[in-house]
Parts: C-alpha cells; sequence; structure tokens
C-alpha cells in the first residue's frame, strides 16, 4: 500500500512544484499518511488547503479503505 500511496503523491507534486513548493511522503501508519511540505508550500498560509483538500482528498478518492487522513509534518523535528 505504501507504494502506490508514494505513486499518488508524486502525480500530485507537479502541481506543487509549479508554485515553487514540494510535497515529501514521510509515513503511512494506522490509515493516516504522513507528509512535509517543503519549498513555497512549507509556511503557506494554504498549507492545510493543500493538504486537506489536494493531496487528503485524492489519496482518500483513491484508496478509501486504507486512508482516512494526511497529516502535515513540516514544522515536525524528524530524524529521517
Amino acid at each position: 500500500m505504501r507504494l502506490e500511496i508514494e505513486k499518488t503523491i508524486d502525480m500530485l507534486r507537479p502541481m506543487l512544484q509549479a508554485d515553487g513548493g514540494d510535497v515529501t511522503f514521510v509515513d503511512y501508519f494506522n490509515r493516516i499518511v504522513y507528509v512535509k511540505l517543503t519549498g513555497a508550500c512549507e509556511g503557506c498560509p494554504h498549507a492545510n488547503i493543500t493538504i486537506k483538500n489536494g493531496i487528503e482528498a485524492k489519496l482518500i478518492e483513491q484508496f478509501p479503505e486504507e486512508v482516512r487522513e494526511v497529516r502535515d509534518m513540516t514544522f515536525e523535528d524528524l530524524d529521517l
């Protein structure tokens, strides 16, 4: 499932990149997808809308039984 989610996120990336931003897949656990926004998307006042109405909506549409939420980890201190 993880690979399919990453592929779908990769399909969405060009839209963010067109505005100077990007998204990175962080993790998938318990039907929740974790992502980080970078570039112009990091700290953008519309970041939550991008995640909820864009990334989350598409992932739930594609994988309704496997994804229930997308969480923004942009400002979390992660050791990746």
